[in-house]
């Protein structure tokens, strides 16, 4: 048989979401049938030693150290964006000018003004994009989505989330730098917001649809700390927690909470969904069950049960590719998801969501909190 074409990747960026995004490039092929083989062939890094073990690691044939260098390369046919926020509109916009397809990290930009310029881009240009928000590609959460759409809850009353985690309460850690950058509000354009809550949106606007008005507060419990590259005290201008009300265009209410300080929590992330026939829940924690309350059973049995996502003749999403029924997968499967979707998406049809747009309708929710927050009065969107 022929070989297949091919889609080699460039990679920018080197820390966790880029251990995520390569492991998914990987993987995606030993367990999925994709009309193009996915080949590693650049990671791009401002430190070169380092970008070299990466290479190594995970088997990217070459290292840049610019990214205006890595777009130039004829050999190079999609981008993946996997930087701090602050970087992610300069290095799109380029990469949709040169023609290239882009994966880029979530959230899409600092704000809706710069991601409204990326979605210009890559639409004027006409190339693939996607952001990754991969708690779409839980099978579990997809199974949501398909008894959402299949009208099994009927009118939809309420949606809850949240996303709690503990590990900025230390009054000592620093803010900035390479590991920390997400503590500075330059690098990372708001806190829990941005980087949390932004999860829980996407999946909410994806679940449940538009929201319309949000009325949000917002705390940062640390004033100020100290700065990795200047070793000054400076103040803290991003949001420890954020807890916000809305109103979603279906009629529904919701409710949206995250924290970095909420002690015990590492990852806690569940959602809830009411409608007048169905509820649903998820957790993180525990990603491979959906928890469904159907009021239509019948008899005194009726109650929550627990669906563990498992099946693999068809009936749960993506299940087919992994192992036997009763076997679990896990959080790195939501990239691998994402990535076969997307490679499956770029020889015709539409663009595999979320794209920039869909990701520009959760950061014009993101800004529309922090605005009411800051304003204290309800916030359209």
């Amino acid at each position: 048989m022929p070989d297949k074409p091919t889609l080699n990747i460039g990679l920018i960026g080197y820390g966790f979401m880029g251990r995520a995004h390569s492991n998914a490039y990987v993987q995606a092929g030993n367990f999925f049938d994709l009309p193009r083989k996915p080949v590693l062939k650049a990671i791009c890094a401002r430190n070169k030693d380092r970008a070299q073990a990466f290479a190594d690691q995970w088997g990217y044939e070459s290292v840049e150290t610019d990214w205006r260098e890595l777009l130039k390369r004829d050999d190079i046919d999609a981008v993946d964006i996997a930087v701090p926020n602050n970087l992610h509109h300069e290095i799109a916009i380029a990469a949709a000018e040169a023609g290239k397809a882009i994966l880029c990290e979530k959230p899409l930009a600092l704000n809706a003004a710069q991601g409204q310029e990326m979605v210009a881009a890559v639409e004027k240009a006409g190339v693939p994009n996607t952001v990754w928000y991969n708690y779409r590609r839980i099978p579990a959460v997809s199974l949501a989505k398909q008894l959402i759409d299949a009208g099994k809850l009927g009118r939809i009353f309420h949606y809850r989330a949240n996303f709690l985690q503990d590990w900025t309460i230390n009054e000592e850690l620093p803010q900035g730098g390479e590991a920390l950058w997400r503590l500075d509000a330059a690098a990372a354009g708001s806190g829990v917001t941005g980087d949390l809550l932004a999860h829980c949106i996407d999946t909410a606007l994806w679940l449940n649809g538009g929201v319309s008005d949000v009325s949000a507060m917002t705390e940062t419990f640390i004033k100020e700390r100290t700065h990795q590259e200047t070793g000054e005290k400076q103040k803290v201008t991003i949001d420890d927690a954020c807890a916000f009300l809305c109103h979603f265009e279906n009629g529904s209410l919701g409710l949206f909470e995250s924290t970095r300080y909420a002690r015990g929590h590492k990852a806690l992330y569940t959602l809830e969904i009411n409608g007048e026939n169905m509820s649903l829940r998820w957790d993180l924690h525990d990603l491979h069950r959906l928890e469904v309350f159907d009021y239509r059973d019948e008899g005194v049995t009726r109650g929550w049960k627990s669906v563990h996502v498992t099946d693999n003749g068809g009936e749960h999403p993506y299940m087919d590719h992994w192992w036997v029924p009763g076997l679990s997968v896990g959080y790195e499967t939501s990239f691998v998801h994402q990535f076969v979707d997307f490679a499956k998406s770029l020889d015709g049809g539409e663009f595999s969501g979320p794209t920039f747009r869909d990701a520009l309708d959760t950061q014009k929710v993101c800004d529309a909190v922090l605005k009411s927050a800051a304003d204290r009065s309800w916030e359209k969107v």
